[in-house]
């Protein structure tokens, strides 16, 4: 009888140690997947710098004949709105508070924004930032971000802005608006064109390298149990 219970226990802690192990190596195997997967995003995300890169040293094509694209060069004319002028508050590249000015531009028969580049507070409403060349326009199209949810509301009175949200756009401009907004390149001052690059979040090798690292450890920890254990 003795023999058989200490059979049955040694039958239950065998059950244990490999479902126990089983656990592990599939917190091993999903950690490696993981890492993979990190790896092809990788790979992707290098191509998509490569291409936004390669987009920004071409020339730029005329806007009415072109196949429209995030980060296209172009070059175009048309009828801006300065009466519909949206300040939207952001910081330039040091850092500093201010707004960009965004204007509604008709290109043929199509409705555009175009960011016309960053001005300090004391810079808005001033006729000085009305000075622009409706005629000859170089700038690059760029789909709209997303709209960041936890920004402040946007005070269309005031028309001081935090995002553009597009039913506050149409409010504001009764107007429908391309996907594309064009931000201003030349040499302005006032308001200084924005310098669009194709500096984007890129951290994937090192989430490859975190899953990566805790597969690795998890595994000679398990080592290290078995061999003490087992």
């Amino acid at each position: 009888m003795l023999q058989s219970i200490f059979g049955e226990v040694k039958f239950r802690s065998l059950k244990h140690k490999f479902l126990f192990s089983v656990f592990i190596i599939f917190f091993i195997l999903v950690f490696i997947a993981l890492g993979s997967w990190q790896i092809i995003r990788l790979n992707w995300k290098n191509n998509l710098i490569s291409e936004i890169e390669n987009s920004l040293e071409n020339p730029p094509v005329e806007l009415s004949q072109s196949n429209k694209k995030n980060f296209l060069k172009i070059k175009t004319s048309g009828i801006i709105d300065f009466k519909k002028q949206i300040y939207l508050y952001n910081l330039n590249d040091s850092g500093t508070p201010g707004f960009e000015v965004i204007n509604p531009i008709l290109i043929g028969d199509e409705n555009y924004l175009i960011n016309r580049g960053w001005i300090p507070f004391e810079k808005k409403d001033t006729p000085e930032i009305n000075k622009f060349d409706q005629n000859n326009i170089l700038g690059i199209l760029k789909i709209q971000d997303r709209e960041n949810i936890f920004k402040p509301e946007n005070d269309i009175k005031e028309n001081y802005w935090f995002s553009l949200n597009r039913e506050d756009v149409f409010k504001f401009t009764g107007r429908e608006f391309s996907k594309y907004i064009i931000y201003l390149n030349g040499n302005y001052i006032n308001p200084k064109p924005k310098k669009i690059t194709a500096n984007i979040s890129n951290n994937h090798k090192k989430y490859a390298m975190t899953w990566f690292s805790l597969a690795i450890s998890i595994l000679l920890l398990y080592l290290y149990f078995r061999k003490k254990n087992y």
